[in-house]
């Protein structure tokens, strides 16, 4: 919300400064955003007067002008090349340091073509006053030598910005902010006194209300035989300080009025209305074009406004282009109403409109004055604009507004932590418009003012079918009553200061804080510090991809595709990350970028619901380094970055499997997929599928993981007893199974793992080979195993003891023979 200081003298005699009032503002609970003064960009620039002028001894276009300036410039010469300078006119004269605003320079004396220049006259545009520039500016016979430009266009106004609360909407007026600092001890409020118009004859328009739940009240009249035009100055001057331009008197009235009383109102060209009757009503499924000039399409939930051809006005939030009020405008209807604030805010929300009578209705004006706007408007019409007015019409019942509030004098102290006299907030409520309609010793109730629609309003609980209705009511009446006193401890505390209430902090329920983060959001940050250790970058893609991308990684359910897409290749919710790194790694590689590491941690999506997976993809070639060549990834690199996440995370690798059976996109035999049991599974890692590398445009070898963190079980709490550590040295043993084809290493790794568990500490396969010396489709398995005594070092009988029940615990399992 914005105003000026002039415009606030209108409602408040106050001798106040600047900083003062916007001190006090800030104090009360209405925050001074800026403050700006029009003047003050203008200083520097004077009234002038050309004494005379002359065309230049040397250019055509240019006039040797002597000017009067008064001050330090009585006497000086300028050269301008204006149209219009001559001799006799009055100007703005700019000295010599002045910063001209409109063209971003700073004046200095010179010569022009060998003349002597210590100035400049200026245009408003120069001045960035406005759009003129065929010359300068011409200011009126009369006009005073050497007074400062900006007192003598009276612009030397400051104005202040204020933010405004949801609850505040009687602050969305300049005659509401004034109450408030009377209120705070801030001058005086003048007395708000309206002359009645009568009227002439009666109105050939009146209403009908079709949508009472949404429009209650409305009141109109006509007034006819208007001449509209411009604005006189003092009323465009005052819209264009607060950011308003100024359109024509007949609209100008109603943005006036809009600030100056938070009275939203429109006036329609009645020439241009069809039918006797305006109806309120529902919107159909139609289209309707705003004095913005964009069509907008409505909802059967929207309030319209409408005449025998349609709709007029989107009632309470923009009037229509069609009746829209012009130069050529001779009769007028005037229209006054109280419109519901829930139903104004969803519509302008969902039309994405935002104008200051939706600013004004979706928190409340005043329901008591109505007929006091329309007589406001009616009066200013025609001082401006001439014409006789019509009586008054209205359809409906003004609201039954009156509320009352009682206040608990010791309240003050319990909720606001500051102790105010009774009768001091008494007096600050009466100075707020409350008045007493009872009081004694402990409490006073209040009669709310009409403005304040923000106290006392009848709450809207969620109560629950089941509750007992005489416990339902009587729950509702207990709100309704404490809600209505915390509203007026509000205002006492407010008005009082509320830089003065003393912070007390929220009491300490415990010593020691809780986490902040919870345990799978706290494993989701360290799968990504682990990949990021790893030399992967962390992207963040779309959870939409193309219908054809996502049909190569499994996911072609019809559950998935998107209606409404915002794009035709991203109809479709992805299946799985790697999508968006594929294609990423591809736009990386097309520009030069080949050697790429990439993962992300988010969302997939499948016909039985969301799962959040880490995934990650490597390509290009590894690193150049002296003495080691640069290679492909293979699917030891994904399995190597798999495992690496899946340990951090804490789960027990000795419980794993890897099968051979991961999904169609990666390559069928360069793959697996691990599991915790025979169900579960944890991801996947492998090469790519070369089939689906080439229809992404992929080239060389891409590895890549999935692992599914919501699978991933949480490690389990409980006490751990101290490790207990040997002293003496493990003993390494190395073994060379030979398997038939289809074994598993990992079945022999198991095997070896289960033959001794008191000793056998850790096991690992360490070599594959297969060729000469071996059986067809047979492989040589290196397997080391580490041996850890705890008492007593092992004898060599010991261990050989142990190496034969591994030889014969593999053998038994696997088939396996030693080689």
């Amino acid at each position: 919300m914005k105003f000026t200081l002039s415009w606030l003298r209108e409602h408040l005699d106050f001798t106040a400064s600047l900083d003062e009032i916007c001190t006090k503002l800030n104090s009360i609970g209405l925050e001074v955003e800026s403050v700006e003064n029009p003047g003050d960009k203008l200083r520097g620039f004077r009234t002038a007067k050309i004494v005379e002028a002359h065309k230049h001894p040397d250019a055509d276009r240019l006039r040797v002008c002597r000017v009067a300036a008064g001050g330090d410039f009585p006497d000086v010469q300028v050269v301008c090349g204006a149209p219009n300078a001559r001799s006799g006119l009055n100007v703005i004269f700019a000295a010599p340091g002045t910063f001209i605003p409109g063209s971003g320079i700073t004046i200095k004396a010179g010569a022009i073509r060998g003349q002597k220049s210590e100035g400049m006259l200026c245009s408003l545009r120069e001045l960035g006053l406005g759009e003129e520039h065929d010359g300068i500016a011409e200011l009126p016979e009369g006009s005073v030598i050497g007074e400062d430009y900006a007192t003598f266009a009276k612009l030397d106004d400051p104005v202040i910005e204020i933010a405004i609360t949801p609850n505040r909407g009687d602050a969305l007026s300049v005659r509401g902010i004034a109450r408030d600092l009377a209120a705070a001890g801030i001058g005086h409020l003048k007395p708000f006194l309206i002359d009645t118009v009568d009227g002439e004859f009666p109105s050939p328009i009146s209403w009908r209300i079709d949508y009472p739940e949404a429009c209650p009240y409305v009141l109109g009249r006509l007034v006819r035989g208007v001449r509209n035009g411009p604005s006189p100055d003092w009323l465009r001057r005052r819209l264009e300080s607060v950011g308003v331009k100024s359109i024509s008197a007949l609209v100008d009235v109603t943005n006036l009025l809009a600030y100056d009383l938070g009275r939203p109102l429109h006036v329609f060209d009645a020439r241009k209305l069809a039918g006797d009757t305006l109806a309120i009503c529902r919107a159909a499924r139609e289209t309707f074009t705003g004095l913005d000039g964009r069509e907008h399409v409505l909802g059967t939930d929207d309030m319209v406004i409408v005449d025998a051809h349609g709709v007029q006005s989107l009632a309470g939030i923009m009037g229509g282009a069609a009746s829209g009020c012009d130069l050529e405008t001779t009769d007028v209807f005037i229209e006054s109403a109280l419109f519901d604030p829930i139903r104004i805010a969803l519509t302008g929300r969902r039309l994405a409109i935002h104008t200051d009578a939706r600013a004004r209705f979706e928190r409340g004006v005043d329901p008591a004055l109505p007929l006091s706007g329309l007589e406001q408007a009616t009066r200013l019409i025609i001082e401006l604009c001439g014409g006789e007015a019509s009586e008054i019409v209205s359809a409906g019942e003004p609201p039954a507004w009156e509320r009352q509030a009682t206040l608990r004098f010791e309240r003050i102290s319990a909720l606001g932590g500051i102790e105010i006299a009774p009768d001091d907030a008494v007096t600050t409520l009466e100075h707020l418009g409350f008045s007493v309609r009872a009081r004694d010793a402990e409490a006073a109730t209040f009669a709310v003012p009409s403005w304040r629609n923000d106290i006392a309003v009848a709450p809207v609980l969620d109560q629950a079918a089941t509750l007992d209705a005489d416990v339902a009511a009587s729950a509702s009446a207990s709100v309704a009553r404490i809600e209505a006193e915390c509203d007026l401890i509000e205002e006492v505390l407010r008005l009082h200061g509320l830089d003065v209430i003393p912070p007390v902090g929220l009491p300490q329920t415990q010593i020691v804080p809780q986490a902040a983060l919870s345990a799978e959001q706290t494993r989701g940050m360290l799968a990504r510090r682990i990949c990021a250790s790893r030399g992967l970058l962390e992207m963040v893609g779309f959870s939409f991809v193309s219908g054809e991308d996502a049909a190569l990684f499994g996911g072609v359910d019809e559950s998935l595709r998107l209606l409404n897409p915002i794009a035709t290749d991203l109809d479709q919710l992805r299946p799985t990350p790697l999508v968006n790194l594929a294609r990423a790694f591809g736009r990386n590689a097309a520009r030069g970028a080949s050697d790429a590491a990439l993962f992300e941690l988010g969302a997939a999506f499948a016909a039985d619901g969301q799962t959040l997976v880490l995934a990650g993809l490597r390509g290009g070639l590894s690193p150049r380094a002296p003495g080691v060549a640069a290679r492909e990834p293979s699917v030891w690199d994904a399995k190597a970055d798999f495992w690496a996440v899946l340990e951090a995370l804490g789960a027990a690798s000795d419980g794993l499997t890897v099968t051979a059976d991961a999904p169609g996109h990666y390559h069928p035999g360069r793959s697996g997929q691990v599991r915790q049991g025979p169900k579960l599974v944890l991801g996947r890692f492998g090469e790519l599928h070369p089939k689906i590398a080439r229809e992404l445009g992929l080239d060389g070898t891409i590895a890549c993981f999935e692992l599914f963190l919501d699978a991933v079980p949480l490690p389990k709490k409980r006490r751990r007893a101290a490790p207990v550590l040997s002293a003496l040295q493990p003993v390494h043993r190395d073994f060379a199974f030979v398997v038939a084809p289809g074994v598993e290493a990992q079945a022999v790794l198991r095997a070896a793992r289960g033959a001794e568990r008191n000793l056998i500490s850790g096991v690992r396969l360490f070599d594959i080979y297969e060729g000469v010396g071996l059986p067809e489709g047979h492989r040589s398995l290196g397997v080391e195993v580490v041996l850890q005594p705890g008492e007593a070092s092992l004898t060599d009988a010991e261990i050989e003891a142990v190496s034969a029940k591994i030889i014969a615990a593999v053998a038994k399992a696997t088939g396996a023979t030693l080689r």
